[in-house]
């Protein structure tokens, strides 16, 4: 992999993630790619699990999505992304922050291998009630 490469590779994630669209997701994945979300839980294993999960928390929950990064670092066979996301969530209409870290590994095709993450999230939601409360 290179720059050009990985950031073509975000592109085309960032479009999947702010259009809602969980089978362009899978296309840039390995058939056995695993994606674990946070530290703490299980990894994802293959297509049809990572499906599964978008249409769980992207499709269902997420609205109105933007979606940026910077590329940290970039190998051979790996890169470091630094990303920022925010959208709407449909049930709340709360405005949510995330800012996180991607691991990526690649194969020799492109397709991601495994996705590991790590990211924060600010809810403005929550956020402005807490500070009516204090007020």
């Amino acid at each position: 992999m290179n720059s050009e490469s990985v950031r073509a590779w975000l592109e085309s994630y960032r479009q999947a993630w702010e259009n809602r669209d969980p089978e362009a997701v899978i296309k840039l994945f390995a058939v056995d790619a695993t994606y674990q979300e946070t530290p703490f839980s299980d990894p994802m294993r293959g297509r049809d699990a990572i499906r599964q999960y978008w249409t769980r928390a992207v499709v269902s929950y997420q609205e109105q999505i933007r979606f940026a990064y910077e590329i940290l670092s970039v190998t051979e066979a790996s890169a470091i992304v630094h990303w920022y996301s925010a959208f709407v969530r449909i049930s709340s209409k709360a405005q949510v922050s995330l800012d996180g870290i991607f691991l990526l590994r690649f194969d020799g095709a492109g397709l991601c291998r495994e996705l590991r993450e790590w990211w924060v999230r600010k809810d403005q939601w929550a956020e402005s009630n807490r500070q009516k409360a204090k007020g």
